[in-house]
């Protein structure tokens, strides 16, 4: 059966045949694999944590709900499975600096602070580059970002992966775009002294909003006469922006399932 028609149904209702379920599981391997290459450092891990993902999910297949996306449910378990591998020994650490996310706040509430928005378009249109930089985010704030950014899910679909609730997974979002910006720019960073009407945090506290169309029209009309006289927030969401345009072009429709993996839900519908 094709996976491509499979693939088109995202809810499942009742009890799966084997070889349905093993072809709908199939068919959302190439996202888990994006996600799973952006929270560890190597492709065979990454290709681990999806692997134990169908393992658990074939496994577990009798406790998934028909009222949950497919791609939520095995988007939770992978992370999960993240974070508690990143717990282990000689791991990734997963544990979230708070110093360096104060740090990150006070620079973008800084009125002076601004980047080089050429040089962050630039660094995020390498893979190298902007994988790097996605690797110095810790993971709960990178894999908000993949998650939205890159796999365009929901804030909500997000949030129940995470199991949180909207507006802290809202927080995360912001705060992780912040911190990817920076990251790009950071051999670039450089200041200047706006002169103009609205606080430039107040600005740029609203911006991850403004990306996804949820200011009112109010908020949007400020933020967009806020953005047409600074000298220091354009280029900052200019970098917001195009880190996300560049996430967004991460999504490549001929992703390569590894055979491993593919072998692995076949001989589930033997």
């Amino acid at each position: 059966m094709p996976l491509t028609v499979l693939a088109m149904d995202a809810e499942l209702s009742g009890d799966p045949a084997p070889t349905l379920w093993a072809d709908r599981l199939a068919a959302e391997v190439p996202g888990l694999l994006r996600y799973a290459r952006t929270l560890v450092r190597d492709t065979e891990r990454a290709e681990d944590l999806v692997q134990d993902t169908i393992v658990r999910a074939l496994e577990r297949s009798d406790s998934f709900r028909s009222e949950s996306l497919l791609r939520t449910w095995l988007h939770r378990i992978l992370h999960n499975l993240a974070v508690d591998q990143s717990r282990r020994p000689h791991a990734d650490p997963v544990e979230v600096d708070d110093d360096a996310i104060g740090r990150v706040e006070l620079l973008w509430q800084d009125d002076r602070y601004s980047v080089d928005a050429a040089a962050v378009a630039e660094q995020a249109e390498s893979r190298d580059l902007m994988q790097d930089a996605l690797l110095r985010l810790p993971l709960i704030y990178r894999s908000t970002v993949v998650l939205h950014d890159v796999e365009g899910l929901t804030m909500a679909e997000v949030a129940e992966i995470q199991q949180i609730g909207l507006p802290a997974a809202k927080q995360r979002l912001r705060r992780g775009r912040m911190m990817l910006v920076s990251e790009l720019d950071r051999p670039h960073a450089h200041r200047f002294a706006p002169g103009v009407p609205l606080r430039c945090w107040d600005a740029r506290a609203k911006v991850s909003d403004y990306l996804d169309s949820e200011l009112s029209l109010r908020d949007s009309g400020l933020l967009e006469e806020h953005l047409a006289g600074c000298p220091t927030c354009p280029p900052l969401y200019a970098g917001l922006v195009g880190v996300r345009d560049a996430l967004g072009a991460r999504r490549d429709p001929d992703d390569v399932i590894p055979r491993r993996i593919l072998d692995r839900i076949a001989a589930t519908g033997a």
